[in-house]
């Protein structure tokens, strides 16, 4: 057996091989996605005076799929139409999110659709986090996104994390925007230590008409969907692993006070 291309295959792309099973993504026990709709699940339904309703399904959500692959614990703290502002200002108080028992070896955060193509809310840079006291961060997409970092980081230190930039997409999205999201996704991956990007811009497939013919519902996934960006998390996150192995050697020790001393 080749250890170099499983473990680091210098010449590889993320996703260029789909993980089985999850791969090493499955080292983590706990894990939390902290997003919107799209990671909670939803499905579009319309009746027949045309009206829409969206529900969250949290069974079909790709965090729950991915839990599956990998015999994991996922926690969903999402829900549709979630931004980074509302996470911080009161839903994740009212749902005692931020609570010790919720703490998790990893956490996916996918948050920005809302933010910043729906609602126009600044996007900000990493000057406007203040390392020292979270609640003077600035009030805009950088801020409050960096204060749901900075949150989990003081419920569990030793977390990892792996921010999702939005993937490519034709006609519906402005790509401006999405470039200036994927652009602070970088930077706040930098910004904070045991920190990573899944960059399904870059990596991920583009979403056109094929696309959303195959795997979506109106303008949310269908199961089908959700299962293929399970794969494609859960693939991401075993392709840093292999490519980052030192980073990840003590994760069976984060949520306890143990380390490897050499």
């Amino acid at each position: 057996m080749n250890f170099d291309i499983m473990i680091n295959a210098n010449d590889e792309k993320p996703l260029e091989h789909l993980a089985v099973n999850g791969g090493f993504t499955s080292i983590f026990r706990r894990i939390g996605v902290v997003g919107d709709s799209l990671s909670s699940g939803e499905f579009e339904s319309m009746d027949e005076n045309g009206n829409k309703g969206y529900h969250d399904f949290f069974e079909y959500s790709w965090g729950q799929q991915l839990a599956r692959m990998c015999g994991s614990t996922c926690f969903n703290f999402s829900r549709g139409g979630m931004t980074a502002k509302e996470y911080c200002e009161n839903f994740a108080d009212s749902m005692r999110y931020w609570d010790p028992q919720y703490a998790c070896q990893c956490y996916i955060i996918a948050l920005g659709v809302n933010d910043i193509h729906n609602l126009n809310r600044e996007i900000g840079s990493v000057d406007d986090i203040c390392r020292e006291d979270y609640t003077k961060n600035a009030d805009t997409f950088a801020g409050r996104y960096a204060q749901i970092i900075q949150r989990l980081k003081e419920i569990q230190p030793r977390a990892k994390f792996f921010l999702m930039t939005m993937p490519r997409e034709t006609g519906r999205r402005i790509q401006e925007k999405t470039l200036a999201h994927r652009k602070i996704i970088f930077e706040l991956a930098d910004y904070f230590d045991n920190t990573y990007v899944i960059d399904l811009y870059e990596y991920g497939p583009l979403y056109d008409d094929e696309f959303r013919k195959k795997f979506f519902l109106g303008g949310h996934m269908n199961p089908m969907g959700y299962v293929l960006t399970a794969h494609m998390t859960a693939s991401y996150i075993d392709y840093i692993i292999r490519h980052n192995p030192e980073d990840f050697k003590e994760v069976g020790f984060i949520g306890t006070d143990l380390k490897y001393c050499e």
